[in-house]
């Protein structure tokens, strides 16, 4: 929603102020299709050329996150302590019943009542692994730690790999302007025993490729590309959350302790309240019992 705000701003904004300076549209508007052509289909081209197609298709999915926002909000963070609860406290009580859970987390009636968290792939892995090691003695919470964090690392660097790519793009695109300018000079020069009159608008039409080329790479694509990082680095408190929870649990503090080392590594928006997570808490014993 912000995004579609910035956008009309920015529209607004800039061809207003240059209406309102006494500018006209006509020139702008003829000379606008092809420099698009020129400009974006250079810059598509060049898109593809430099990554394969896993990471274009990705790039897709990532703009559309732009206008979406983040993929994990207040209610998923609250779910994603009480699942941690339920598989921490099952094990504690019964380690054996645990593991049909981690072994096949896609029927699992405890993974199944939070269906948004049981879809991501990520997260029933960096869960069930972290388990399963545990189950295996591999419970060092020291040794488990530094390859959480290696793991989450390469994680976080794969998803910001869209933003890069298209931040690529954005830089980019003041040169291909440039590019289009100068095709439009060309153009120009080739007409140059024409009238000033026709001369100027074919200057004006070139031009106009200098300014598109400005335009979309600091007032859409850059921030974009922005956006998407911030998107990622929002999400990864998911996972870092996550991280905590299971180094608390190898650390065998109580499930309820280990929850709120969970809860206070929340971001502060979307951070459950204390009351709330503990009677959460209280009702998943009781039906569990």
């Amino acid at each position: 929603m912000f995004a579609i705000i910035g956008i009309v701003i920015v529209l607004v904004m800039v061809v207003g102020g240059y209406l309102g300076s006494g500018g006209t549209m006509g020139i702008i508007l003829k000379a606008l299709p092809f420099e698009m052509v020129i400009i974006g289909g250079a810059a598509l081209g060049g898109f593809i050329i430099g990554n394969d197609i896993s990471t274009v298709k990705a790039s897709g999915r990532d703009i559309v996150r732009v206008f979406r926002g983040a993929k994990w909000a207040s209610e998923d963070y609250r779910d994603i302590l009480c699942l941690l609860f339920e598989l921490i406290w099952l094990g504690r009580q019964n380690p054996v019943a645990v593991e049909e859970h981690i072994e096949a987390p896609g029927e699992s009636p405890i993974f199944s009542r939070y269906p948004k968290i049981q879809a991501d792939q990520d997260v029933v892995e960096l869960i069930c692994d972290t388990l399963r090691a545990a189950s295996m003695n591999y419970d060092d919470p020291h040794q488990v730690e530094e390859v959480l964090d290696k793991r989450l690392e390469g994680r976080k660097e794969h998803a910001l790999h869209t933003s890069h790519a298209v931040q690529v793009v954005a830089d980019a695109l003041p040169a291909l302007g440039i590019v289009a300018a100068v095709l439009g000079i060309i153009k120009t020069m080739g007409a140059i025993d024409e009238p000033p009159a026709i001369l100027g608008a074919m200057i004006g039409g070139a031009l106009t490729g200098t300014f598109l080329g400005v335009f979309l790479a600091y007032c859409f694509v850059g921030p974009a590309a922005g956006r998407m990082r911030m998107i990622v680095e929002e999400d990864d408190h998911f996972y870092q959350l996550i991280r905590e929870v299971m180094i608390a649990n190898l650390h065998a503090h109580p499930a309820n302790i280990c929850i709120e080392v969970g809860r206070q590594n929340t971001p502060h928006q979307h951070r459950p309240e204390f009351n709330d997570l503990e009677s959460a808490m209280r009702d998943l014993k009781k039906n569990a019992a």
